[in-house]
């Protein structure tokens, strides 16, 4: 099987989505406490939990993965893995995936329960705009580029519980 090698510019715009929605989650932040001391110390620290978020899935999953210290890794973690970590044994991909990746998880939620509490208090047109460009990006781009872009074309895929979401044990998908 011949694996992509993806070039500086698509791991670039392999990571817009993440990008933005670190981005945005600092601006729905900032707006929803109106741009006090609090709020601007809270968007700087959610941006440094995404930057810490990426590097933690480049200490703790990318090592176990196929793409690991290779230009097919879409997003560029694996050879930025390779550079701080070394190789793990592959066969726990998933087991590791499993384990690391609800660290991450708090990203998608912090900036939808700030912004939420703070449109209830105080409602705002720009606001309300910052959560749903927040959300689409966050809950519909991101996990589709994911999924029809570097997921697709993963050897791990049929081990990996990101693309098993929804498939039974007997690779039958599940129906609403």
């Amino acid at each position: 099987m011949l694996v992509q090698q993806y070039t500086r510019l698509q791991t670039v715009i392999a990571n817009i989505p993440y990008s933005i929605m670190i981005l945005l989650g600092a601006v729905i932040i900032s707006l929803g406490s109106g741009f006090s001391l609090t709020g601007l110390i809270g968007a700087t620290g959610y941006i440094l939990y995404g930057i810490a978020g990426s590097a933690w899935t480049m200490i703790f999953i990318c090592p176990y993965c196929a793409y690991y210290a290779t230009r097919s890794c879409p997003c560029g973690y694996g050879m930025l893995s390779a550079r701080m970590v070394r190789r793990g044994e592959g066969s726990c991909f998933s087991e590791k995936f499993r384990r690391h990746i609800p660290v991450l998880v708090p990203l998608w939620f912090i900036p939808v329960i700030c912004g939420g509490i703070a449109l209830w208090f105080s409602p705002s047109w720009v606001l309300a705009g910052a959560l749903l460009v927040f959300s689409i990006n966050s809950f519909v781009v991101l996990p589709l580029v994911s999924r029809k872009h570097s997921c697709s074309e993963c050897p791990q895929k049929d081990d990996c519980p990101w693309m098993s979401v929804g498939i039974r044990k007997d690779n039958q998908r599940l129906t609403a």
